[in-house]
């Protein structure tokens, strides 16, 4: 048994000295190598160029193919070229590229590496859920019953067709009291709803709504909100015009609010990071941003991408903030814990 023991040490020892010695011909390549510092100067090149992408992304212009809200719905995903970089880096054998990638490293970390942390917290007295159905959903009643079992007090539906109307208020009937829909948006609650009416964004029909949810612990305004959708052509980039005003509209609308406490809850086709949405997002918090965990992607529902559905308050505290179970729908559904 000693001998045994001993032959393991040996051996174990001389692995241990084995990979010593492949690490100090590696460090002594490195060392002796003069073209280290020449060789990667496109990755180098590359490197600069990502951290200046997301330090200036503001300074994009939008009036070529608002190619600066097309890099800003995106851009979290430029962290995912770091760890790609690092590779070729090391394989080149380039210290220049090496320590070039320092710097988008620390920018994307400043920027995005507080969505890393665990932000839940325990409280709340009011649960909400926003989910775009997508007009084709091959099984409305479905997605609805399996959304409503999210345990939300207050639901918001968008891209409802006028033909499954009849069918969500079906299906949503037991678990919700209260409902009202305004063209292709609803809003579904357990608590009392009043003063409901569309709110015009400037698209021609009826795509937002306002409402009064009288919960246990006050009033709240509740918006839903549906903003046009955004498209990448070859000829025209990213033809978001008609978003862009019909966010900036929806933002006054919320500004000129009598009631303090508002929650907007929707697909607003576009990030917190896209500055088309700054009349909104000046004035209000996003959940997942205050009390995610992560970055909350929610589209499209079978790799997500980006966060274009939100949950947004104003005079509210957020304490949590999750995405919901994949549905029929391109979306995934979210939902937020809010103290009132």
């Amino acid at each position: 048994m000693a001998r045994a023991y001993m032959t393991e040490t040996g051996d174990g020892s001389a692995e241990a000295e084995r990979s010593r010695s492949r690490f100090r011909r590696l460090a002594d390549r490195w060392r002796t190598d003069r073209g280290i510092w020449r060789r990667g100067l496109v990755l180098t090149g590359l490197a600069v160029l990502i951290a200046l992408v997301m330090l200036l992304h503001a300074r994009i212009p939008n009036s070529v193919g608002n190619l600066g809200s097309l890099s800003e719905t995106f851009l979290p995903w430029l962290g995912v070229f770091v760890p790609v970089l690092f590779g070729l880096a090391l394989w080149r054998r380039s210290a220049t590229a090496l320590i070039a990638l320092l710097l988008p490293a620390i920018v994307w970390l400043n920027m995005f590496g507080g969505l890393l942390t665990d932000k839940q917290g325990s409280g709340g007295n009011l649960i909400v859920a926003t989910h775009n159905v997508n007009a084709e959903n091959p099984d409305p009643a479905g997605t609805a019953r399996q959304v409503a079992a999210s345990g939300a007090q207050v639901l918001a539906l968008e891209e409802v067709p006028g033909d499954e109307v009849e069918t969500y208020k079906k299906a949503l009937a037991g678990f919700y009291p209260y409902h009202s829909v305004q063209g292709t948006v609803g809003l579904w609650s357990k608590y009392p709803l009043s003063d409901s009416r569309p709110v015009d964004i400037k698209i021609g029909w009826t795509r937002a709504m306002r409402s009064t949810v009288k919960t246990p612990s006050g009033d709240i305004a509740v918006y839903v909100a549906h903003m046009p959708s955004v498209r990448v052509k070859l000829n025209a980039g990213f033809t978001a015009n008609q978003r862009d005003n019909s966010a900036y509209t929806l933002g006054e609308a919320i500004s000129a609010e009598p009631v303090k406490k508002v929650v907007l809850l929707g697909d607003l086709n576009g990030t917190m990071n896209d500055r088309s949405l700054t009349n909104i997002t000046s004035q209000m918090r996003s959940t997942q941003g205050a009390a995610g965990n992560g970055f909350g992607f929610s589209w499209p529902a079978g790799f997500p991408m980006a966060r274009i559905d939100q949950i947004m308050v104003k005079g509210i505290e957020p304490k949590s903030s999750w995405t919901l179970p994949k549905t029929q729908s391109d979306h995934l559904p979210i939902a937020a814990r809010l103290q009132i």
